[in-house]
């Protein structure tokens, strides 16, 4: 197949890798990154240029057009190419605004009898406040729309709560701002699941777990994310089918029900609480960096599945899976989340032999890879244990060097 990625994160890099071992394909990149170069055809169309987009896939003739971020998604870019007829691996806008809008989320989840934690939305600082009350501490304020993985804050206090949200209402997020939904916050350990879905079918990836904050023992502003490990190793033999019949089905057929055919991956983030599982959020695309640590686990065709998925068709009963665990370091710019500097040149990527560079915030400059953004790229490493797979990680990420390289010394701790 002729297959058109969409994107240029680690994200995407990881798809394009994935993709490239499942058979004789032809991988496009849009707009890509150095390290996706090396895989597939780069394209100068950006990933938020909906109709540019639908031009490349029907120009270049694409079988199948792999989305990643969820920026073209909520704005319907799935729509759009099936239009066309050009079989799109993500969700349409009506099925993004699970993503787009945490309000309608929550709204399904409820309907569908799938667990969360309770809370309200709100427009101004005021009721938000009167709803809080004193214990700040017991709540969790989230962006309704997108936020770029950034839109939720865990405040300590009311002072610090009322600043949040006057920031929030002001627009720091644009029109994301607007709403905000206020939480009680959960307390246990976190677990991202990554499903594929095909209409009321779906196939449940490896577990993973995620590290959002920027510093050593999860302190510091949250991140996109700064590692990821798969699978957490507390977790039962049985734990994907549970998720898969107690949270993702359930929210596909409520879709259903209502006329949306999800046809893509759909990203739950999962709190393990003493009162049993329940929902944190739910995202329209693969997590960042999860993917980077669950597709090395992948033995299963993921084009195959992508593409059964984009038209509507049945998968598999179940998946092949590799043994052993992977972790997911990442190498960020230091200063982020924050600000940070960009240029800096990064040597040793094709040192690493033992694992898997995944680019990111990268760009070539005159001939030499350099840093373009916060996360600059991940090292995966894969492991009979995942002790093993931490160990090779952090051990092959030395080899690579940039000034200001930043990274999380206790990933899969």
């Amino acid at each position: 197949m002729r297959i058109l990625v969409v994107g240029s994160g680690g994200r995407e890099h990881a798809l394009t890798w994935a993709l490239s071992r499942s058979g004789d394909h032809s991988l496009m990149c849009a707009p890509g990154n150095p390290g996706m170069a090396e895989i597939g055809e780069l394209f100068p169309v950006e990933a938020n240029d909906i109709g540019g987009l639908v031009d490349l896939a029907r120009r270049e003739e694409a079988d199948l057009v792999v989305v990643g971020p969820e920026v073209p998604l909520v704005a319907g870019l799935a729509d759009e190419l099936r239009k066309e007829g050009i079989p799109c691996f993500g969700p349409g806008k009506d099925a993004s605004r699970l993503e787009g809008s945490k309000w309608f989320a929550k709204e399904i989840m409820e309907s569908a009898g799938v667990p969360s934690a309770r809370g309200e939305v709100f427009s101004d600082v005021a009721s938000a406040m009167e709803y809080i009350g004193e214990d700040a501490c017991r709540y969790v304020l989230k962006v309704d729309g997108l936020a770029s993985g950034k839109g939720v804050f865990l405040p300590d206090d009311s002072v610090e709560t009322h600043g949040i949200l006057e920031e929030l209402f002001a627009g720091r997020f644009g029109e994301s701002g607007v709403q905000v939904v206020v939480e009680e916050r959960l307390e246990g350990k976190e677990v991202s699941i990554l499903a594929i879905c095909s209409g009321e079918e779906c196939v449940v990836l490896p577990p993973s777990r995620d590290h959002k904050r920027i510093g050593n023992g999860d302190t510091g502003p949250n991140t996109g994310g700064m590692g990821a490990i798969c699978p957490p190793p507390e977790l039962a033999d049985d734990f994907r089918e549970t998720v898969r019949e107690m949270i993702i089905l359930p929210v596909l057929n409520e879709l259903y029900r209502r006329g949306i055919d999800y046809r893509g991956v759909l990203y739950a983030g999962l709190m393990m609480t003493d009162e049993g599982l329940k929902v944190l959020e739910f995202n329209v695309r693969f997590g960042d960096p999860e993917t980077q640590a669950v597709l090395p686990l992948l033995e299963s065709d993921l084009a195959d599945l992508c593409y059964s998925a984009a038209l509507g068709r049945s998968l598999p009963g179940s998946l092949s899976i590799r043994d052993g665990a992977c972790t997911c370091v990442v190498l960020a710019s230091g200063g982020y989340p924050v600000s940070y500097e960009k240029g800096f040149i990064i040597n040793g990527i094709k040192d690493v032999e033992d694992a898997y560079v995944f680019q990111a915030g990268t760009s070539l400059s005159e001939n030499e890879i350099v840093t373009s953004g916060g996360r600059v790229l991940s090292v995966a490493a894969l492991g009979a244990t995942l002790d093993e797979s931490i160990k090779k990680a952090y051990s092959e990420l030395e080899k690579i060097n940039f000034s200001k390289k930043y990274f999380r010394k206790d990933i899969g701790g």
